[in-house]
């Protein structure tokens, strides 16, 4: 006998195995539904249950309570790591356990490359969702204004092209 889990809540039919979507979300699909790219509709009935990934525990420790931190990904797709003794009361509305966050926006790594604009030295930035790109170590943001501060080279990467 299958779980209620695995049963389609609108229709009662099973539900599909995960898929990954071309972002790299995973989703679980009524079995009676399909997904149309030409219309970019489903067909037929339209449940899904998009999956989170399961919290995966770092060789670090919380700053705050020295408790192990573990990576959490959002429902939107954000990393962050967290204490992995954090949690949430729904009944109450209220986080539980240690508050401390540490959101994950990417890394860079410097590259033996010259800016063409500039001259100065290029990183490799990986973004939190894995999309590299070349750009120069001068490049940055500022969030009062919100423009961009330094020089502007930036070239992303296609998937396996690298240095």
């Amino acid at each position: 006998m299958q779980q209620s889990q695995d049963i389609c809540p609108t229709c009662q039919s099973p539900l599909k195995p995960p898929e990954e979507t071309p972002s790299g979300k995973r989703l679980q699909r009524c079995s009676k539904g399909e997904w149309n790219s030409e219309t970019r509709k489903t067909e037929g009935c339209e449940y899904l249950k998009w999956l989170n990934p399961e919290p995966k525990k770092l060789d670090e420790v919380c700053p705050k309570c020295g408790e192990p931190l573990i990576m959490a990904v959002t429902r939107t797709g954000k990393k962050m790591k967290k204490c992995s003794t954090s949690g949430w009361d729904k009944d109450q509305r209220v986080a539980t356990g240690c508050d401390y966050i540490e959101w994950v926006n990417g890394s860079s790594k410097e590259l033996d490359e010259e800016c063409p604009q500039c001259g100065e030295k290029l990183v490799l930035f990986t973004t939190a969702n894995g999309k590299k790109m070349k750009k120069c170590s001068t490049a940055g943001w500022d969030r009062e204004q919100r423009i961009a501060t330094g020089c502007t080279y930036v070239q992303w990467l296609r998937a396996g092209e690298e240095e």
